[in-house]
C-alpha cells in the first residue's frame, strides 16, 4: 500500500471516529498505525514478512530496544552523544531523500534503524563532520547503490563505520573518553573534560597490556568504548526484548555468542596468559550490539534455519580469530561484513530443493 493510500485510509477512519465523538480512539489508533503498522499491510519488496509483523513495527522495535543504550550513552558521555545521533539521522535522511528524489520512489523505513545503530558504534570523541561523512557513505554506498532497502548486501551502519575506520584510523581507535560514573553523570554535561581522555578500551587493554577489566564494570558500562557498546546489561535486555517480541530470530544471537564463547574458551584453555576467557570476550566490545542488532538484519543474513546457524558460527569464529591473531583489538565489524558476503551462498546451500529448484551439474 502506497503512502498516499495509507494516509487517505487513516484520514477516513479518523473522520468516522470523530463523528462518533471518540477523539481518544483517534489518538490511540493513529499512534498504533504510525508506530507499529497493521496486519493488513503487506510488503511490496524484500524483506518479505509472513505474519502480522508489519514493516513499520519491524523497524520501530529495534529503536525501542536501543533506547536504553542510547540514554546510557548520554549518561556516560554527555549530551554530545545525542548530537552524534542527531547528525546521523539528519545526514542519513538527507542522503536517502536525495536518492529517492532522483529515482522518484518513496522513502522507506530502513533509515530508522541505520540512523541509530551507526552512531552507537562510534567513539564519543569523533568530530561531527566525520559522523556526517560516515553515514552518507553508509547509506549511499552501503544501501542505495545496491537498490535501496531490501537489496543491500552489507549492513549499511557497518559500511559507514568501516569507511571511517580506514579513512580516519587515529580518530577511530586512539582517543576515548573515560565515562561519567557518579550522580546524574553526563546529563549535566555536554561532554567529558579534555583530561578525561584515555587511549585504551577494555579490549585494547587486554590485547596490548594483558589487563583484564572487571566483568561487573563491563556489565554496567562504566568503561571506555563506543557510544552503544559499553553497557552489556542494557544490550542484553534490549536483545531479549527483540526476541520476546519475535522481531529477530533467537538462533542468530545465541549461535553467535555461543560459538564465540566456545572458541574463546578453547584458546583460553590452551594459553590462559595470552587469551582472555569467554566471559570477557562476550561482555567486552561490540559483541552484544552486533549479535542482537546487526547480525540479525533480515536483508543481510540468511533466511533459512540451517543457514542462520552456520552464519552465526562463522561470525563467532571470525570474531575470535580477528581479536586474537590480528592487529585489531575488535573484530565484530569485520566478522559481520565478511559474514554478509556468505549469506547468498548459505541461502543457496540450505534452501529446500522445492524452493531452489534442481541443481544443474
Amino acid at each position: 500500500m502506497r503512502v498516499s493510500e495509507r494516509v487517505d485510509r487513516l484520514f477516513t477512519r479518523a473522520l468516522e471516529q470523530m463523528r462518533e465523538g471518540s477523539r481518544l480512539k483517534v489518538i490511540v489508533a493513529g499512534t498504533r498505525e504510525s508506530l507499529f503498522g497493521s496486519s493488513y499491510r503487506t510488503a511490496q519488496e524484500v524483506p518479505f514478512l509472513r505474519d502480522s509483523l508489519g514493516m513499520q513495527r519491524y523497524m520501530v522495535m529495534p529503536i525501542l530496544a536501543l533506547l536504553p543504550a542510547a540514554l546510557a550513552a548520554i549518561y556516560f558521555y554527555g549530551w554530545r552523544a545525542l548530537a552524534i545521533i542527531a547528525v546521523s539521522y539528519f545526514f542519513g535522511a538527507l542522503t536517502e531523500l536525495t536518492f529517492c528524489a532522483v529515482r522518484r520512489i518513496e522513502i522507506t523505513e530502513g533509515l530508522l534503524v541505520t540512523g541509530i545503530l551507526y552512531p552507537l558504534t562510534l567513539p564519543p570523541t569523533l568530530p561531527l563532520w566525520m559522523v556526517a561523512l560516515g553515514v552518507i557513505i553508509g547509506v549511499a554506498v552501503g544501501k542505495e547503490l545496491f537498490g535501496g532497502t531490501g537489496y543491500n548486501v552489507f549492513n549499511p551502519a557497518l559500511v559507514g563505520r568501516a569507511f571511517l575506520a580506514f579513512a580516519f584510523p587515529v580518530q577511530m581507535t586512539n582517543y576515548w573518553f573515560e565515562p561519567f560514573e557518579r550522580g546524574f553523570g553526563g546529563f549535566l554535561h555536554y561532554a567529558p573534560a579534555a583530561d578525561a581522555l584515555t587511549k585504551a578500551t577494555p579490549l585494547m587493554q587486554m590485547k596490548f597490556d594483558h589487563v583484564t577489566t572487571s566483568w561487573l564494570k563491563l556489565l554496567w558500562g562504566n568503561t571506555a568504548g563506543s557510544l552503544g557498546e559499553t553497557s552489556a546489561l542494557l544490550l542484553i535486555l534490549g536483545g531479549l526484548f527483540l526476541i520476546l517480541t519475535r522481531t529477530i530470530d533467537w538462533r542468530v544471537p545465541l549461535g553467535y555468542v555461543g560459538s564465540l564463547g566456545l572458541f574463546s574458551w578453547l584458546l583460553w584453555a590452551i594459553a590462559p596468559d595470552k587469551f582472555p576467557g569467554p566471559v570477557f570476550q562476550i561482555l567486552a566490545g561490540g559483541l552484544l550490539l552486533g549479535a542482537f542488532f546487526m547480525a540479525t538484519d533480515p536483508v543481510t543474513s540468511p533466511i533459512t534455519t540451517k543457514g542462520r546457524w552456520a552464519f552465526a558460527v562463522i561470525l563467532g569464529l571470525l570474531t575470535v580469530a580477528i581479536r586474537s591473531f590480528t592487529g585489531f583489538a575488535e573484530g565484530v565489524m569485520f566478522a559481520i561484513l565478511i559474514g554478509n558476503m556468505f549469506t547468498p551462498l548459505l541461502d543457496r546451500l540450505t534452501l529446500p530443493r522445492g524452493v531452489k529448484g534442481v541443481r544443474v551439474e
